[in-house]
């Protein structure tokens, strides 16, 4: 299953790196799949705009914005999606849904460069490392209650680890993209955003399912390029069960859902102003020449490239809205 074009080799009897192989530190980094942790840190972003705001305009039972819980937030929210991509790392390749046939970026086990055993042990020291920052946030639940916190902190990490793991990883039998809109929109949104208010209110929610969909394109665009590969392995992804037709407008679908839904929000709240009204317009347009990039190219390595759009959108999307709503 490993990389022709690099890897660990034997050579009289010690191994060597492949020409081409990244050092192991590099290796690491591409494994944690840096380009994918907007994903991760936009919601947490954006609930902490919106927490800012609600805090100044007395719309909280807290009185004042804590840096400290908010950091732990962030860090929780990015240790524990570097977990899920090394255990997505560790159990594609077992399952060799990995192969030299993949069109996507090469990946760390499949390619040699780290060991099954040490991607494991990695997966569970990042896991260990985020509920760390996760059990840091308790003095500061308050009204929300430190059992909430808890719940929500092991669903998290055991969700963590089914997504692609255990007998019935949930992202081969096409719960994928609601785990995405659930973990990285609605549930990091909302208690993030309770962490600092001690509530969690209907535009949270809103708020936090939109930018889910958000986070979900960055899912469709690779499941969108590995349907073949996906359906040959028995991964039954959203997209390799519907086909390439359905992908593509899945995709665009997703986007007009976040402008929905955001425009709901900014209108109950009257937050309207020129940041925000301008967020959703660029976001809006990106995601339509994402959409185009997708349907353009359709298939093969290009494909890697709506991907990264994809999560540079959300990223740009959270940043604009974040400024609009503390202004």
């Amino acid at each position: 299953m490993a990389s022709k074009k690099s890897g660990s080799v034997r050579k009289n009897g010690k191994k060597t790196t492949a020409p081409g192989a990244p050092s192991p530190v590099d290796a690491w980094i591409l494994a944690a799949r840096p380009k994918t942790l907007a994903a991760a840190s936009s919601p947490v972003i954006v609930a902490l705009a919106l927490a800012y705001r609600d805090i100044i305009e007395g719309r909280a039972r807290t009185d004042c914005f804590l840096m400290a819980p908010a950091l732990c937030c962030l860090a929780f929210a990015v240790l524990a999606q570097v977990a899920a991509n090394f255990i997505n790392d560790y159990a594609d390749y077992k399952k060799g849904t990995d192969t030299e046939k993949r069109k996507g970026p090469a990946r760390a086990v499949a390619s040699g460069w780290i060991t099954p055993r040490a991607m494991l042990i990695g997966t569970f020291v990042a896991l260990g490392a985020a509920c760390l920052f996760g059990l840091a946030t308790l003095p500061f639940a308050g009204a929300l209650g430190w059992g909430r916190l808890v719940a929500v902190g092991v669903a998290c990490c055991v969700f963590c680890v089914l997504y692609s793991a255990g007998p019935l990883p949930l992202a081969y039998i096409g719960l994928g993209d609601v785990l995405v809109v659930a973990f990285f929109g609605l549930v990091a949104v909302c208690f993030t955003y309770g962490v600092q208010t001690e509530r969690i209110t209907l535009d949270a929610v809103l708020t936090g399912t939109a930018i889910g969909f958000a986070a979900d394109n960055i899912l469709v665009a690779n499941n969108y390029r590995d349907r073949d590969e996906d359906r040959a392995a028995k991964k039954y992804t959203l997209i390799a069960i519907f086909g390439e037709r359905f992908g593509r407008y899945f995709y665009l679908v997703n986007g007009v859902i976040v402008v929905a839904l955001l425009a709901t929000v900014f209108e109950r709240r009257d937050l309207w102003n020129g940041v925000v009204l301008g967020a959703l317009v660029v976001y809006f347009a990106l995601h339509l020449w994402a959409w185009r990039t997708l349907s353009r190219i359709r298939e093969g390595q290009g494909l890697v490239r709506v991907l990264a759009m994809s999560s540079q959108n959300l990223l740009i999307l959270s940043v604009m809205l974040a400024i609009g709503v503390a202004l």
